[in-house]
């Protein structure tokens, strides 16, 4: 008879926790839906020095990332590992997302690049940096059991989607309510920061770490303030289910960047900047509803692996329909297949830290050291980079095409690139990642070296190993 694993979390842990994404969304829904529309539109900033400014605050992120992921490896506190690094980072986070949509429009055009290129950077290479890997971490701290850690993948991206669509649908209405202009768009991010700021606390201390992460692992210890940072960093690359993880995590957060940009395609091709609602709910809903079935989903279908391929053929074949349905000018049909495609894209969503996790795991069971930190620095990783890099892309190319900000019509160059970012690009990128994620079979990998150090999964910490 099949032993079951043991249970760690109450529902209430498991929402307190997942609440931690409604914390992170504030920021990164805000920044990758309306930044560059708001520096562009209501600033006047140049959007090819913006999209530049962003890709070189990306050289810092590199560092930070990895840098952030082994500090939390090496912290052992009464509070934990990940969760003081949860905790305080996010002051910051709340002052550098309002200094974003605060450029001072008094001052002269290179002191407001400045300006934005600092607070920016500060937001991300810092302060959410720290904030967002050891949120990420959690889910390996707080749990060993793989059904709940799936179960909190799907709970903190219902929060992650939800909070992401409510921002998308009520943002340009809610600026426009305060007053509009660069004062709306200042209103409103001291809004958001505040509410990041109440949620992420709760959410720290609604979870503690487990007290076996750190019972028993004296030794360990030891081993691990004897590796260097390069020591780890050459960890991580040998294990390949991290670098396939990584790249695909880069590739899902530069699909939603590219989405997000969709504000100027519904603006200067559909004609109606205001559509950008509508396809939000056709994107957040369904994500929602399938976040909330998808615990049950991965246990019918014994594992991840399987159904995430399935799910990326539906996403290609979706956004298939969605660029056919673009170059038709249906939007009606244009909403339809962009709800087969976020079905179809959503299970990788809610598994993807349960997924890391996994990846954690096999470099422990590979090499005995538990890397959770640097594992999860490719979540942050992804999100600063796939999200940002994103957003640089598309400003430089719609800069290149001759984008003109306001302007009553643009030019052909520019709606042809347009629908090159809205329509081309999310296909492009579907297909990929479906190819990825046929080469991650971890759950496979890491069941085959239990078996071979005849290690019982449902009595084992990893750690101890």
């Amino acid at each position: 008879m099949k032993k079951e694993e043991t249970k760690y979390l109450k529902w209430y842990h498991k929402i307190g926790y997942g609440s931690g994404d409604v914390a992170g969304n504030v920021v990164y829904a805000l920044l990758t839906a309306f930044v560059m529309f708001y520096l562009t539109d209501t600033i006047g900033l140049s959007m090819g020095v913006v999209g530049t400014l962003i890709a070189v605050s990306k050289v810092f992120d590199g560092v930070t990332d990895f840098f952030f992921g082994r500090m939390i490896d090496k912290t052992h506190t009464k509070m934990g590992k990940a969760r003081p690094w949860m905790l305080w980072p996010y002051i910051g986070c709340a002052i550098a997302l309002v200094a974003c949509f605060a450029v001072p429009t008094n001052w002269g055009e290179t002191a407001q690049y400045i300006f934005f290129f600092i607070s920016y950077t500060l937001l991300n290479a810092v302060f959410f940096t720290a904030n967002n890997i050891a949120y990420a971490s959690l889910t390996a701290l707080i749990t060993k059991n793989t059904n709940e850690r799936v179960q909190l993948g799907s709970i903190r991206f219902i929060f992650a989607f939800g909070t992401s669509m409510l921002i998308q649908y009520i943002t340009i209405d809610a600026v426009q309510w305060f007053g509009g202009g660069a004062d709306g768009w200042r209103i409103v991010a001291v809004i958001y920061a505040i509410i990041g700021l109440v949620v992420n606390t709760i959410s720290v201390f609604s979870v503690k770490e487990l007290p076996k992460a750190d019972r028993g692992m004296e030794k360990e210890r030891a081993e691990e303030h004897k590796l260097t940072f390069l020591d780890s960093f050459k960890l991580l690359l040998k294990n390949k289910y991290y670098v396939i993880i990584c790249v695909t995590y880069i590739l899902t957060q530069l699909y939603s960047s590219v989405i997000g940009m969709g504000i100027y395609y519904m603006k200067y091709i559909l004609g109606n900047e205001g559509l950008f609602s509508d396809f939000a709910l056709a994107i957040n809903i369904p994500m929602v509803a399938m976040l909330l079935v998808l615990p049950l989903i991965i246990q019918k279908m014994g594992g991840m692996y399987k159904l995430n391929i399935l799910g990326y053929v539906i996403a290609a074949l979706g956004r298939l329909g969605v660029m056919v349905a673009g170059y038709m000018g249906n939007i009606h049909l244009m909403l339809a297949f962009t709800v087969i495609a976020t079905l179809g894209i959503a299970p990788l969503q809610g598994d993807l830290n349960a997924l890391i996790a996994s990846c954690s795991e096999y470099t422990t069971l590979k090499t005995g050291h538990r890397l959770d930190g640097m594992m999860y620095s490719c979540s942050s990783l992804g999100i600063k980079i796939g999200g940002a890099l994103g957003t640089a892309i598309c400003g430089w190319l719609l800069d290149a095409a001759g984008y003109v900000e306001n302007a009553a019509t643009q030019n052909a160059s520019t709606i042809n690139m347009l629908q090159i970012l809205y329509l081309w690009g999310p296909t492009i990128i579907c297909f990929i990642v479906m190819f990825l994620l046929s080469r991650l079979n971890v759950e496979k990998a890491n069941k085959k070296l239990m078996e071979e150090k005849n290690i019982d999964k449902t009595r084992t910490v990893y750690g101890n190993i």
